[in-house]
């Protein structure tokens, strides 16, 4: 493995674009302040309702007090020194965003009209499921395997203290859990012919049909 691929640069960028939007919505009134949150492009149902689309996007980058945006970084550090250099730079990177989205139609589609939403967990559930896919697919890797169990405990762990937890959008990480899991699929392992063309299609495939149906069901509320 050569030593770019080996270093962690999606990781690295993603983590200082976040600390720049921090100090950004810090300067412009407050990272917890809701007219700041909804000026840099959280999630509010209705405003999507609306035709504001790009906000199933920004809410990725944008996080809500300094708890949050150090819990998430340094997640997003951790399982970026890992995950990135197994899969290579652009596939870490697609995964980070779509799962991201699709966590963000999850939420669009299930959660409160007027609940603000932001943060990068939903991007990190899909981390999280995108590793248990690989271990899924190559279960005669003991590293693979040992290290899915860790990610599929943590999933469970994070789902069931989420349910105590009005604050948190359970919807968001589910969904981002589901996009990580069929993109994982979908990538597989660069340079490795599994899974098959075939399972690597539906996979896609299933992943756009359901993000279509969750985008729909979010905007018949608005009809």
């Amino acid at each position: 493995m050569s030593y770019r691929r080996q270093q962690p640069f999606v990781t690295w960028a993603l983590l200082i674009l976040i600390a720049v939007i921090f100090l950004l919505e810090s300067m412009a009134g407050g990272s917890e302040n809701v007219s700041t949150l909804v000026a840099f492009g959280a999630k509010i149902n209705y405003l999507v309702q609306e035709g504001q689309w790009w906000r199933l996007i920004t809410p990725i980058f944008l996080h809500i007090g300094v708890l949050h945006i150090l819990m998430n970084g340094v997640t997003l550090y951790f399982v970026g020194n890992i995950l990135e250099p197994m899969i290579g730079h652009v596939r870490f990177f697609v995964i980070f965003i779509l799962s991201g989205i699709t966590g963000n139609l999850a939420s669009f589609a299930f959660g409160a009209t007027n609940s603000i939403s932001a943060g990068a967990s939903t991007s990190l559930f899909g981390m999280f499921a995108a590793f248990l896919a690989l271990a899924v697919i190559y279960r005669e890797n003991h590293f693979l395997g040992e290290m899915g169990k860790t990610f599929l405990a943590l999933i469970i762990l994070n789902l069931l203290m989420d349910l105590t937890m009005t604050s948190v959008d359970i919807w968001g990480h589910v969904g981002g859990a589901l996009g990580g899991f069929l993109l994982g699929v979908a990538f597989g392992l660069p340079g490795i012919k599994r899974p098959n063309i075939v399972i690597r299609i539906v996979s896609v495939a299933v992943c756009l049909a359901v993000s279509y149906w969750m985008y729909s069901k979010g905007m018949v509320v608005y009809g």
